[in-house]
């Protein structure tokens, strides 16, 4: 947790971070003291972990939402920062203006140039006014489309980030044609002749996630979600009443393990135990281990099989039953 700052928590970390407090008070007091407290500070460290251990391994799909969303939960900033070196951040779309809730540049990872683009969320109230709570507008879209363009004519894969609820639905992203630049992206990132990677690292929300997800391989982390809309939107659709939002999460089958389950996504990266907003560096090192892995499987693949091999891939998706 040391790269983290500390705090808020869910209630079903409640325990866990009771436990941690403990342990932080016992050890300032020993250091005071001079008493030694090592043996009761290891059983606690122990007891601590066998919970983490018990805890995030049977979360329900509700509780794996509030961590998608968490606070404390890496951004793509913070991916960024930890993966790759040489970071060149490139703005705007070359049309209206720059939308800070999509980022992205040229950069390297493990040493090989590479194109990464992805959305933002802020950190606190302010930051995420900045960054429209990660929901882009148009021109955040077409400047993801402009710079994984960049990435294709430069023979750089493209490697992008989601985290979004979803698409900004205000009147001035209508009016600038918000439905349009996701239907492009879709459109374009399918005909894209370089290999393509997708992580969803936290919230991927309908076709603002989509956007940047049409790609060779997708990943999700194990705590994010991938779904048509957010559970309170399908329980106020539903049933008249977002209050019920925990009943749609385990209906709407939103979590990682479903959408692997499904063939809607290539893997699931683990997390570290206790979640990726109480380790970025332990969560960074596994995201960077499943892209490299990625990468070495598409490099060498030619464009016209990229291409063919993606589109496959999207068709095949779902599932279908003749009435009559």
């Amino acid at each position: 947790m040391a790269d983290v700052p500390r705090g808020p928590w869910l209630d079903f970390e409640r325990p866990i971070v009771e436990l941690e407090e403990r342990i932080r008070t016992l050890e300032a007091s020993a250091a005071v003291s001079g008493v030694d407290a090592a043996g009761e500070v290891a059983d606690l460290r122990r007891k601590a972990a066998r919970l983490s251990r018990e805890i995030f391994s049977s979360l329900d799909p509700w509780q794996r939402v509030q961590l998608a969303r968490h606070g404390r939960r890496p951004t793509t900033l913070d991916f960024i920062e930890r993966l790759f070196s040489d970071f060149q951040p490139l703005h705007g779309d070359r049309q209206f203006r720059d939308d800070p809730a999509i980022v992205g540049g040229l950069a390297r990872l493990d040493g090989s140039p590479v194109l990464v683009v992805g959305h933002q969320k802020g950190r606190d109230t302010r930051s995420n006014l900045q960054r429209n709570f990660g929901m882009a507008h148009p021109e955040g879209y077409r400047k993801a489309l402009r710079l994984m363009q960049l990435g294709e004519r430069f023979g750089r894969p493209v490697i992008t980030l989601i985290d979004t609820p979803g698409a900004y639905p205000g009147l001035g992203a209508e009016e600038r044609g918000q439905a349009e630049a996701i239907a492009r992206n879709l459109r374009e990132m399918a005909a894209l002749r370089v290999p393509t990677v997708a992580v969803i690292t936290g919230e991927g929300g309908s076709g603002g996630a989509l956007a940047l997800g049409v790609a060779d391989r997708v990943y999700m982390l194990e705590n994010a979600v991938y779904s048509v809309i957010s559970p309170e939107g399908c329980a106020a659709i539903l049933w008249r009443d977002a209050g019920k939002a925990p009943e749609a999460a385990r209906a709407m089958k939103l979590t990682a393990g479903d959408a692997h389950l499904r063939r809607l996504v290539d893997g699931v990266i683990e997390e570290p135990v206790g979640g990726a907003h109480r380790d970025h560096a332990g969560a960074a090192l596994a995201v960077k281990a499943q892209l490299l892995d990625a990468l070495a499987e598409l490099t060498g693949k030619d464009a016209a099989t990229l291409r063919s091999e993606r589109l496959a891939k999207f068709l095949g998706m779902g599932e279908w039953t003749d009435g009559r």
